[in-house]
């Protein structure tokens, strides 16, 4: 079913210095907050901050079917009602898990009186609209055609996988991100001391580290975040007080991390998470990784950390270390949590259990060394380009031995420039896969290796 909305006309009252209405009292804390103008919004500078496609938009009040597609809390429901109220517009809201093409139709009629009789344009928001079958979402094609309906749709999955292109086509795409801790943490310091939406007028005391232990475990969702606080402050006495770790602990139901994604207790984990792999230690890599994912870390931050120790530490030892990790980051993307830790423990544990060699890390950092700091001489004759014409007159490759036509398929030709011939790089470990690779080598290059 639809519904209509009447926040913005009791925050118009608000703004004007009349009292909101007494229901929004007894409303959620995540909800009595909502932003109703730029000045209140925190975040999503990417979309609305100065100068910005769709801030433009607003303010210019030109407004256009759009898709909102961010994580859970981010602002794509405030923003939505923001631009009504922002605009004058109609608002409607349906929800399309319990929506039918019957609530849609019935919207157009309403939408066609209000342009009739009261010159006002209808926004449609429609929640979750990656739920919308395809005879559903092409119902609202017409409308949005004819601008009968200005849709703006809201989803957490990937538009361009859920919606159906035809509807994609006539909409904008507007990408929102989740939130920092920083972020989150404003967001929290504002409803602590807005006297009247907020807790402003409890007296209640948070300090920066519970503030921020807040933050982190609601994971970059402001709604999330809001619940916390509120549901810490109903713990204190009306007189007010002071919200500590503890009380967070018991509102989740798990133990606050002391993890500071911008502090030392921060770096000092992830080291260790490095280094445990590094040192083939499974046990301990995967307890770093709790440590990491129970306070809310970015599961591609980790993921990359897994890349680069893969190609870093364990190299050619195990060349199927790269394929994984890389497979499991790209898994981690399109997963999410809470399941990319599953993705991620089978990594780090393959990882840190492979054998272990930096000689590519080592070789690769020796040849820039070299490159930055010597003359390397030019590219010999015999290796140059010599797919044009005119290249066989400058001698370019024409000299070049094919090692496929030779036994063994390799010639001891020269590759290196002569400033530099000598020069020795790649050194194989006796580990794993490149003791294999060290062995063909000597019996191609036995003087070099």
């Amino acid at each position: 079913m639809a519904e209509e909305l009447d926040l913005f006309s009791a925050a118009a009252a608000s703004n004007s210095g009349s009292a909101s209405g007494a229901g929004q009292r007894f409303a959620p804390l995540a909800q009595r907050m909502r932003p109703r103008n730029f000045q209140e919004f925190i975040g999503q500078q990417e979309a609305v901050g100065g100068g910005r496609f769709l801030r433009q938009m607003i303010e210019k009040d030109q407004i256009s079917s759009m898709i909102f597609y961010g994580p859970p809390g981010t602002g794509k429901t405030t923003l939505a009602q923001m631009i009504a109220g922002m605009t004058g517009s109609e608002f409607k809201k349906l929800n399309a898990v319990a929506a039918g093409i019957g609530d849609i139709r019935q919207i157009v009629k309403e939408a066609d009186e209000a342009r009739k009789f009261y010159q006002k344009r209808t926004i449609v928001f429609i929640d979750e609209i990656h739920r919308f079958n395809k005879s559903q979402q092409d119902v609202l094609l017409p409308y949005v055609e004819d601008g009968r309906l200005i849709l703006i749709g809201a989803t957490t999955e990937n538009p361009f996988f859920e919606v159906n292109h035809a509807l994609l086509s006539r909409v904008r795409i507007v990408r929102l991100y989740q939130l920092t801790d920083g972020q989150l943490v404003k967001i929290l310091r504002q409803a602590l001391t807005d006297k009247e939406r907020g807790l402003g007028t409890q007296a209640i005391t948070v300090s920066d580290e519970v503030m921020l232990a807040m933050a982190q475990m609601a994971g970059g969702d402001a709604r999330m975040a809001l619940n916390i606080l509120e549901g810490t402050a109903s713990m204190l006495p009306l007189t007010g007080g002071e919200i500590t770790l503890d009380m967070v602990q018991e509102i989740l139901g798990q133990r606050v991390q002391r993890y500071d994604k911008t502090g030392d207790n921060h770096y000092d984990t992830v080291s260790a998470f490095i280094k445990s792999m590094r040192g083939s230690d499974p046990d301990a890599a995967l307890h770093y990784l709790a440590r990491m994912l129970a306070a809310g870390e970015d599961v591609k931050f980790i993921a990359r950390r897994v890349v680069i120790c893969a190609s870093e530490d364990v190299g050619n030892a195990d060349p199927m270390a790269l394929v994984l990790a890389m497979n499991a980051a790209n898994a981690v993307q399109f997963v999410g949590m809470p399941e990319a830790r599953i993705i991620l423990g089978q990594a780090v544990s393959y990882i840190a259990s492979a054998p272990k060699s930096n000689a590519a890390y080592m070789a690769i950092d020796a040849a820039l060394q070299d490159v930055r700091s010597r003359n390397c001489g030019a590219v010999p004759l015999h290796l140059r380009d010599a797919h044009y014409k005119g290249a066989a007159k400058l001698g370019h490759g024409t000299e070049y031995i094919y090692p496929h036509d030779y036994p063994g398929h390799f010639t001891e030709q020269v590759y290196l420039p002569k400033e530099i011939q000598g020069a020795h790089y790649y050194q194989p470990s006796d580990n794993g896969q490149e003791k294999r690779m060290g062995d063909y080598l000597r019996q191609c290059w036995p003087k070099r290796f």
